[in-house]
């Protein structure tokens, strides 16, 4: 593959060998159960102990959960959405100039966590934002598109 991102609106007919995992490292989904009832975590219910017990208890057991009344509006996150389409729009050459293997880094737009150790990586792209304190981490995020901040 020549990118390091897949993002870049080439449609390929066949998998890049780089992220085929071989048969004895995929999932039997045979075995894999399916999750009916994923565990809903009421973040508005005042009770911060049984949040905490909640949160606790679901990623140990089932490494998911829903939260609701996390007080984020729907305007806020269709807006991020599409700011995020925005910034994965946009031409790869201009992507690339955020894009790092290094996973120590706080803002880096990558494939995979590390990619210089994993073997097989993953068909996506992301952007890794710190984002606490935010007058810190802002001034590294992408200014383009200028939406972004």
């Amino acid at each position: 593959m020549e990118t390091k991102v897949i993002s870049t609106g080439i449609r390929y007919t066949s998998l890049p060998k780089s992220y085929v995992r071989p048969e004895s490292e995929r999932p039997n989904l045979s075995q894999v159960a399916d999750c009916e009832n994923v565990l809903v975590i009421d973040l508005g219910c005042g009770d911060r102990n049984l949040i905490v017990q909640q949160i606790s208890h679901a990623c140990q057991e089932y490494g998911l959960f829903q939260v609701v009344n996390h007080g984020v509006s729907m305007e806020a996150i269709e807006r991020m959405v599409e700011v995020a389409h925005e910034f994965f729009g946009l031409p790869v050459e201009e992507k690339l100039k955020l894009y790092s293997d290094d996973p120590s880094k706080t803002m880096r737009l990558s494939t995979s966590f590390n990619v210089k150790k994993e073997t097989v990586h993953n068909w996506r792209d992301y952007l890794r934002l710190h984002c606490h304190p935010l007058d810190t981490y802002v001034p590294e995020w992408p200014s383009n598109p200028s939406s972004f901040k």
